[in-house]
């Protein structure tokens, strides 16, 4: 197998977990947090839950979190790395929400006090509707018809890195470095100057690949493997299905580019399960597809 880059990639599942998500690297999600949250809200402890949440009975869908952490004052957080646009994503991330809303019941008499919940969603990729502005990061809170906030304890804020275009000599604030970090680790083959910082040299040294053991390379070079696939797969499908509807009309163009986008992702090894968490399609229909292929 090919020797990985001397970082890890955040934007891998592998990546994005170890950096983040294990208790060793706790300093690191801290941080990044406290660059995106309120002033009024800065995280000094974190404790990782159960990321896996089923519903109030056995027939309600489950949701699967990347990570999910606890503060002491029972905030909740959900952090998701998203490596590609996918349908219904903002509908799935108020479901998601919904989930730490609601453990916070309690037995007996509870008077419907919550603490905050907030939703980072680190993008991969621009939402459409904001593809002409240059603002890397939404927060988006619940406001009534006056743009007053009608509620400050539930939070969504997003990320998105493909419009973080700093150059190291154009960094100025903290949240700056976590941004061009997160775009650029696994590009470097030492750390810059810029982020000659301690809680950048911890991110460094948990993400130097030499560190990793045997089974750990593996479980990453199949990450890796699994996301350069999928980019590969968007990147191609985009540019087929962009000139199909540029000819055909958006709508039968949108559906030609999943349609596209699956053959793709067929022909790289995917399986149906990855196939449908990238198109948005059920799994029943990218099996249809798949059939049709091979009879093709």
């Amino acid at each position: 197998m090919s020797i990985p880059d001397q970082y890890v990639s955040p934007l891998t599942d592998f990546g994005f977990k170890r950096l983040f998500g294990t208790e060793s690297n706790k300093e690191l999600l801290i941080d990044l947090l406290n660059q995106v949250l309120p002033p009024c809200h800065q995280v000094k402890e974190l404790s990782y839950a159960n990321s896996e949440r089923l519903g109030a009975t056995a027939q309600h869908r489950k949701a699967v979190f990347d990570l999910y952490c606890t503060a002491p004052d029972g905030a909740r957080f959900v952090v998701e790395m998203q490596k590609a646009p996918q349908n219904f994503f903002k509908d799935r991330s108020v479901y998601y929400s919904t989930f730490p809303i609601q453990e916070q019941s309690t037995q007996g008499d509870w008077g419907f006090q919550l603490s905050a919940v907030y939703t980072l969603g680190i993008l991969d990729f621009i939402f459409e509707e904001d593809k002409d502005d240059d603002e890397v990061r939404h927060v988006v809170v619940l406001k009534n018809q006056k743009c007053k906030v009608f509620y400050d304890k539930l939070t969504f804020i997003y990320l998105e890195l493909p419009k973080f275009r700093k150059t190291e000599a154009e960094l100025e604030t903290r949240f700056d470095k976590w941004m061009y970090a997160l775009r650029h680790l696994p590009k470097f083959n030492e750390p810059p100057a810029v982020l000659h910082e301690p809680i950048f040299q911890k991110l460094f040294e948990a993400a130097s690949t030499a560190r990793f053991s045997p089974d750990e390379l593996f479980d990453y070079r199949q990450s890796l493997k699994y996301y350069r696939d999928m980019r590969n797969v968007i990147n191609t499908s985009l540019g087929e299905g962009m000139a199909k509807g540029i000819a055909k009309g958006m709508a039968q163009g949108i559906k030609e580019e999943k349609q596209a986008t699956v053959r793709n992702a067929i022909q790289l090894g995917l399986d149906d399960t990855a196939i449908a968490k990238l198109t948005g399609l059920p799994e029943a229909e990218v099996a249809r597809l798949r059939k049709d292929a091979s009879s093709a």
